[in-house]
């Protein structure tokens, strides 16, 4: 017997056989071709004749990489075996000069604090709308940008989400025609969006509405495996000496081959078969919905019930549990641990469940199974206004944050003195970490914002409730800078 924790726990979750709705895309391998998905170690090889260079391709990368680019619509892909985050990163680092501004959605990536660390820019955030029946923030709006825009004509860069965790995807056009009327570059961290290329059902794709530089990752929604991204560029308003510079310097100098095989694989299989199997979950979804919604103890977020002009990617589920008076934590631990079913993430009211060119009609079924199995369920934490208490809650820190104050760049603060101390003590002081509730990884605290009571509130009701929050210690301290 050997002694190999991850490998043997991995071993023992496959053979669970789960109904996954998690990234990766492949679902288990369930979404690639048996001959596509053997013999993996013999793939994993380095840089030797024949094998290409990633950081200066002339053969079989530069050739995917040319296929990528034409599948997806840019001028040029890079592929990424550090996932998005470096791909983020980069491009940050290669349209913005320390001390330039960056104007950025508040509802951004870590990546894109990790970015602002790492090329000294400075932020103006856009804050996102916030939709009260879902209790979730929701689409960025051109006349966000547009005011960002107006109020800071020396910013170098327009950096946004789309499509966002919820799948909810911004009127990317107009905010395109508003940045590049005003000279500016656009970058869109499109990690959830990888397969919007692939269906005229699903909203369009952030390279065919005027995206300059543009970072998917593969894995989320692509059969790709885990760290596989691209970033992809069109046009010639980006500087691809430095973004190339860049991303060699923040990618691996040993790159995964397995992952790039993976990138190209993902590339093939969406552009012989993603089309219809797209159509195909785009249908079984809907009739999913449909029944699901039909005795009114779930909602499902879908375009038409959002109340903004934004769209929503029909491939992903965001299903409401407030009908049966728990939050969404409690109903991802109830359907992993007694009904065999493991979603992507969990918020105060939503479970987020992600769907593929993987998932079948017959994923679907099971899903609904457990979903009605569920409500027959009695829950010890029901209570009847706990709904309210937590809306009430998540609307003051929607609140808060449109109001938060960045008293010190990004930058600034990493490179200060810190102190660690208990989150309670925390309110007032400067915070030093990048703090995430994670996923969805987006932070509710950059280094060098005020920390505020709301949001020591709402960390520790995230914590009380089951999510996890990454940037703290394991005994919930939080490091500060020194007065």
């Amino acid at each position: 017997m050997y002694n190999t924790p991850i490998y043997d726990y991995l071993r023992r979750y496959a053979e669970e056989e789960l109904n996954i709705f998690h990234m990766p895309g492949h679902k288990l391998g369930r979404g690639v071709p048996y001959e596509l998905a053997q013999n993996l170690l013999q793939l994993d090889v380095t840089e030797v004749e024949g094998t290409d260079n990633l950081h200066r391709p002339q053969g079989i990368i530069k050739d995917a990489q040319g296929k990528a680019a034409k599948a997806f619509g840019a001028d040029r892909t890079f592929f990424l075996v550090n996932g998005s985050t470096c791909g983020v990163q980069a491009a940050i680092m290669s349209v913005c000069a320390r001390g330039q501004k960056l104007i950025a959605g508040r509802d951004s990536h870590r990546s894109v604090a990790s970015g602002l660390i790492l090329s000294g820019a400075e932020p103006v955030y856009v804050y996102p709308e916030f939709n009260e029946e879902f209790s979730i923030h929701v689409e960025i709006t051109p006349e966000s940008i547009e005011n960002a825009l107006r109020a800071n004509p020396d910013a170098a860069a327009v950096l946004i989400t789309r499509p966002n965790y919820y799948g909810i995807c911004c009127n990317i056009e107009e905010i395109s025609r508003l940045v590049h009327s005003r000279g500016k570059i656009l970058i869109v961290d499109e990690a959830h969006g990888a397969h919007l290329a692939f269906s005229d059902r699903l909203p369009p794709s952030a390279l065919s509405c005027g995206a300059d530089i543009c970072i998917q990752s593969a894995h989320k929604t692509l059969p790709a495996v885990t760290q596989g991204a691209y970033l992809h560029v069109k046009g010639n308003r980006p500087d691809m000496e430095k973004l190339s510079f860049n991303l060699a310097m923040l990618q691996s100098s040993s790159p995964s081959y397995i992952i790039m095989s993976y990138l190209d694989i993902a590339r093939e299989i969406m552009e012989r078969e993603g089309r219809k199997r797209l159509e195909e979950i785009i249908d079984i979804n809907a009739r999913f919905v449909e029944e699901l919604e039909e005795d009114g103890a779930y909602k499902v977020l879908q375009s038409g019930n959002m109340g903004i002009n934004s769209v929503q990617d029909p491939t992903r589920l965001v299903i409401n549990v407030n009908g049966l008076g728990i939050s969404g934590y409690s109903a991802e631990k109830v359907l992993r641990e007694r009904l065999a079913t493991q979603v992507e993430m969990a918020d105060f009211e939503n479970i987020v469940l992600i769907t593929t060119v993987a998932d079948t009609r017959e994923s679907m079924k099971r899903l609904l199974d457990a979903l009605e199995t569920m409500k027959g369920f009695e829950f010890h934490e029901k209570r009847q206004n706990a709904s309210a208490e937590m809306r009430s809650m998540v609307r003051q820190y929607n609140n808060r944050l449109r109001g938060s104050s960045q008293e010190l760049p990004p930058w600034k603060a990493y490179a200060s003195e810190k102190l660690e101390i208990p989150l309670e003590s925390a309110v007032g002081r400067i915070c030093a970490d990048i703090i995430t509730p994670y996923p969805p990884g987006i932070p509710v605290l950059y280094p060098g914002e005020i920390i505020c009571s709301l949001t020591v509130d709402y960390i520790s009701d995230i914590i009380s409730a089951g999510g996890n929050v990454n940037g703290m210690g394991a005994d919930g301290r939080i490091r500060v800078l020194k007065e």
